[in-house]
């Protein structure tokens, strides 16, 4: 069953890297092109007109990559794959329709700051109700309304405050992402990290399945997830799309992901924690986005109460380009923070399980 994974992440990496260019083509035949800011780093300006909306190349390779390792396998697709899919799709989506305005209407700002969140707020209302729906054999439905870290933990919260949760989390996270979308490969790169995480997660948990709790040498550290297998193969393909869409978006970029991307990756980043079981985890391991998204809440709200910024611009990694850094530079250091990240992530979750034996 494990061949799923590899099918997906192989199939993902060769769909970017064959498909990205053809969509960069068609791109830049239409005129879709990249606004820049013209208060941003001077360096940025020579990047006016590059193609955007990228995040389509790894969005359909997901997707492709997702059924085509299903068909190979012999396996049915599970419903915690396609509504982890189903968000990232839906989320692609409300960012497609952002950059889709920002390019036609050529201004900064695309969706209406209301329009796009009620976008937002539609997908998520929908994957959060429906993870909580379709129970397997065991009882255990895609989401749970108990709060996580390395597992549940607590009391139930209920449905209501679950969705509400679901929604901070989902929000904060694809924000988070589209922050860090500010450099070429920079939040491309840091996504492949943690995916490659993900990827290992599930397929420990899926090892350590309460399933399969007759043949494990521990019971007590099995965990309660519906389908941990699928989860990794579906963060396999991502990982895959991800790597091979970083080859044409790094340094100096060809295309940009653009919203459409940032908030698929964001989203769908969301549903692998609240799936597995690692919402509270997913803070550790995707710790850059967290850096850059309070970089930006310090920003703001140290000028609207003193007058007063604490960079000298906001977020994050404009700081250090300001300061003389290189893209470059700024990029591959930041990187080194999200392994850093990462592997503590990591190192918590077998801790976790470690401390159950």
């Amino acid at each position: 069953m494990m061949n799923q994974i590899l099918f997906s992440g192989v199939i993902g990496l060769f769909l970017t890297l064959v498909g990205t260019p053809l969509l960069i083509k068609l791109l830049a035949r239409k005129g879709y092109g990249q606004f820049i800011r013209d208060d941003g780093p001077r360096e940025h300006l020579s990047k006016r007109g590059t193609p955007t909306m990228g995040g389509i190349a790894f969005i359909l390779a997901t997707v492709a990559a997702y059924f085509l390792s299903k068909v190979i396998s012999g396996k049915p697709p599970t419903f915690s794959g396609l509504l982890v899919l189903g968000l990232m799709v839906g989320m692609g989506l409300v960012g497609f329709l952002d950059d889709y305005i920002k390019i036609v209407k050529r201004r900064s700002l695309g969706l209406r700051a209301k329009a796009k969140m009620a976008g937002q707020l539609i997908v998520g209302i929908a994957f959060a109700v429906l993870a909580l729906m379709f129970p397997d054999a065991r009882g255990n439905t895609p989401a749970s309304t108990k709060l996580s870290f390395i597992t549940d933990f607590g009391w139930s919260i209920g449905p209501v405050l679950f969705v509400i949760w679901a929604l901070f989390m989902i929000l904060a996270m694809s924000n988070g992402v589209n922050l860090t979308d500010g450099l070429d490969g920079l939040a491309t790169g840091a996504s492949v990290l943690v995916f490659g995480a993900y990827t290992f997660i599930g397929v420990w948990q899926y090892q350590e399945s309460c399933a399969n709790a007759q043949t494990l040498t521990n019971p007590a550290a099995c965990y309660e997830v519906r389908d941990p297998l699928d989860l990794a193969v579906v963060a396999s393909a991502l990982m895959g799309a991800c790597l091979g869409f970083l080859w044409w978006n790094t340094s100096p970029a060809k295309i940009f992901m653009g919203d459409t991307g940032s908030l698929a990756l964001g989203g769908v980043l969301t549903g692998l924690a609240i799936l597995s079981r690692t919402e509270l985890l997913v803070a550790i391991m995707g710790g850059l986005f967290v850096l850059i998204t309070m970089s930006v809440v310090i920003q703001v709200g140290s000028f609207r109460l003193t007058g007063k910024r604490v960079f000298r611009m906001a977020p994050l990694q404009h700081h250090f380009e300001l300061k003389g850094w290189s893209e470059v530079l700024v990029v591959v250091r930041f990187w080194i923070i999200q392994g850093i990240c990462v592997i503590v992530g990591l190192g918590l979750f077998y801790a976790g399980w470690a401390a159950e034996k």
